[in-house]
């Protein structure tokens, strides 16, 4: 592979615009591409390492296991507690949406946990986050009308320990 050209710090502004409008083109590698380059500048950006996890998030339809691991190794990077629970959340909501899209056995169990885990987590934003900022209500709320929306969705059967006989 070819080295890698640098990134100007003057035009990381411009940059991050690209790689949020790649994101709405669907285009999440080509963003992802655009946040890597930013963050070669600028380790700490948080602008792109909050664009980096959704673009990697938007991958998730796609069937990559491992983009999840990459997604949650952003969190310990953004520097705001309610952001990363929030974006935790946003991680859980979106493979479990992922994982009700692809189907399969056992899916609907899966994406009944996943759904939870957003919830709890963005309970748990809700709790910190600033004021005016609403986000994890409203996530919490499409997560809510999924499951209400979905019979299929329902927490996985109990796992039943026997008792040992004496």
């Amino acid at each position: 592979m070819s080295d890698l050209k640098p990134l100007s710090r003057e035009a990381i502004p411009r940059a991050l615009e690209r790689a949020e409008r790649y994101r709405l083109l669907n285009e999440p590698i080509q963003a992802e591409s655009i946040c890597q380059d930013v963050l070669r500048v600028e380790a700490d950006n948080q602008q792109a390492l909050v664009t980096l996890l959704l673009a990697i998030t938007d991958q998730f339809d796609e069937g990559l296991a491992d983009r999840v691991s990459d997604a949650r190794q952003v969190l310990p990077r953004l520097r705001d507690e309610y952001e990363r629970v929030y974006y935790a959340g946003i991680i859980c909501e979106r493979l479990a949406r992922a994982q009700l899209k692809r189907g399969g056995p056992g899916s609907g169990f899966r994406a009944h946990e996943g759904l939870r885990d957003a919830m709890s987590l963005y309970e748990k934003a809700e709790a910190i986050r600033p004021l005016g900022n609403d986000d994890s209500v409203l996530r919490w709320n499409t997560c809510a009308r999924i499951l209400a929306r979905n019979p299929r969705l329902a927490p996985g059967p109990e796992e039943r320990v026997e008792p040992p006989l004496e």
